[in-house]
Formats: C-alpha cells, structure tokens, sequence
C-alpha cells in the first residue's frame, strides 16, 4: 500500500507554523506564507502584521487580483478607487491575510528585503520590480472626505 502513496502526484504544499519567507519593515512584519514556489506561481498567501501607524499608498495592478481579509485590529485604506475600513475594539495594530493571484507580491518583498536604502532611492531601481511584478506605487493615498469616516 505504501507503494502506491509515493506514487501519488502531490498537489499540495505544506508550509508550518512560522514558516515562510519573511520581511520585517519599518511599517510591519510580512510573512509569504504560500509562495510562488509553493503554488507553481498560481498565487501567494501573504499575511501582514501592521503597526497602527501604517499607510498603503494608491498603487496599480494591471494584471492581477488582490482579495484581502483583516481578521484583527482596525484598518483604513485606500485601494482601486475606494476608502475601505475595518474596526475592532481595542486592537493597535493589524493582521492582514492577502491572497494574490498570480503570485508575484511575495517575490517584490524578497526583492525589497535585498535593497539598500540607495536602491530605494533611485526611481529608476524602483520602478524595474514594481513592473516585473505588477504592483505600479502611484503616490500617498488621497485624503478622506470627512462625511465617509
């Protein structure tokens, strides 16, 4: 019986508790918990622990989705046109589950986790890994109307 197990063609991966590339920054912790090489590129689970003072920019993507979850704490952000919120009572920071599909933000991080503080800097540097994985940084996110808070 065992036999026939290993021969099995596995369409899963396992990734274990605390596994993942990670990326510690100065406006959280991102862990790539599904990959790109763990998905065959199809898509990657990425989960963020935000501090409370974190603010995502208005970015594009041309190619892909984005379906994000905030299971815990409190976020306001921008994103494809929209203001979008969420609360939970005494929380400082946030969780974020995002799933990309197809993968590719986990491979910017990995990129942006080898970069020096002159590759940020240079404009030019930038944009070459924001093309090469679909994620276009556009500006700061516009200010909130005051009657949508």
């Amino acid at each position: 019986m065992s036999e026939g197990l290993n021969e099995l063609n596995r369409r899963y991966s396992y990734v274990p508790p605390g596994g993942g590339q990670d990326c510690d920054w100065s406006a959280g912790h991102a862990f790539a918990r599904v990959s790109a090489a763990d998905a065959g590129g199809q898509c990657a689970l990425m989960e963020d622990d935000l501090k409370a003072d974190f603010r995502l920019g208005t970015r594009m993507h041309r190619g892909d989705d984005g379906t994000c979850c905030i299971p815990g704490g409190s976020a306001d952000f921008f994103g494809d046109g929209d203001w979008m919120a969420a609360e939970s009572e005494g929380c400082s920071a946030v969780r974020m589950l995002m799933v990309f599909r197809p993968s590719g933000f986990d491979q910017l991080l990995a990129k942006l986790a080898r970069m020096t503080d002159a590759d940020f800097e240079d404009g030019a540097g930038m944009r070459a890994p924001e093309e090469k994985f679909d994620i276009i940084n556009i500006g700061p996110a516009p200010s909130r109307p005051q009657q949508e808070r």
